[in-house]
């Protein structure tokens, strides 16, 4: 996670160290009940909509659920924190990128509700037991990446924990993040591979190390494409 901006940029100062399925095949988090809102502007805490978990793509402000998969809690960014788009109209999604949050989860969600902070991702998901939260609609460009070419044609995802403490990395998390990227690139036709789910440091001009040295990649890979 990390400070960006709505133009094209390679720089820009730290703040942290470090879609639509026609029908999902899977219970992203079995038990937990999907956000249900209409979203009918593009106000902090309301964010900006195209899409639904359970229909075609429409174009922003069309009033629909809130939430790009049916089990996902609602967790909006501040409008100041996202660009509005109609992806992948206006830009294919051609990765998914991978983040640490350096922070706690429920940190992570106050940081990207702050107008002032120009940071969000797509998703957050929770440590301990692999809880799903969508910030910004898929549809839309977070602030993720540090690169605005791959702002636009990208889904962020964080993890809450920290880069040298493996034991956030749990169980839940992987298994639950591993069926939404596995989701994501079922919806858009993203290979399932290295090559297009990448680390935070591997998008070109990022300062950052996340997820860093203890990720396990071999098992996160395997779980998308068994997912």
């Amino acid at each position: 996670m990390e400070r960006d901006r709505t133009a094209p940029v390679t720089t820009r100062r730290r703040l942290l160290q470090g879609a639509a399925l026609a029908a999902v095949p899977f219970a992203l988090l079995p038990g937990t009940s999907a956000a249900a809102q209409s979203r009918t502007g593009a106000r902090p805490g309301a964010g900006a909509g195209a899409g639904s978990g359970s229909g075609p793509r429409l174009g922003p402000g069309a009033g629909r659920r809130a939430v790009d998969y049916p089990t996902v809690e609602w967790q909006p960014a501040s409008a100041s924190n996202y660009s509005r788009s109609s992806r992948p109209t206006s830009y294919p999604v051609d990765y998914v990128v991978v983040h640490v949050t350096q922070e706690t989860y429920a940190d992570t969600l106050s940081i990207f509700r702050d107008p002032a902070k120009q940071v969000s991702a797509h998703y957050v998901v929770r440590s301990s037991d692999g809880h799903v939260a969508q910030c910004v609609r898929e549809t839309d460009i977070a602030w993720h990446a540090g690169n605005w070419d791959y702002n636009t044609r990208s889904i962020g995802i964080e993890h809450e924990g920290w880069v040298d403490r493996p034991e956030y990395f749990t169980d839940a998390m992987y298994q639950q993040s591993a069926r939404l990227t596995a989701a994501i690139c079922t919806t858009y036709g993203i290979p399932k591979d290295r090559e297009h789910i990448i680390a935070h440091h591997e998008v070109p001009g990022s300062d950052h190390t996340d997820p860093g040295p203890l990720w396990d990649w071999t098992r996160y890979i395997r779980l998308v494409n068994f997912a």
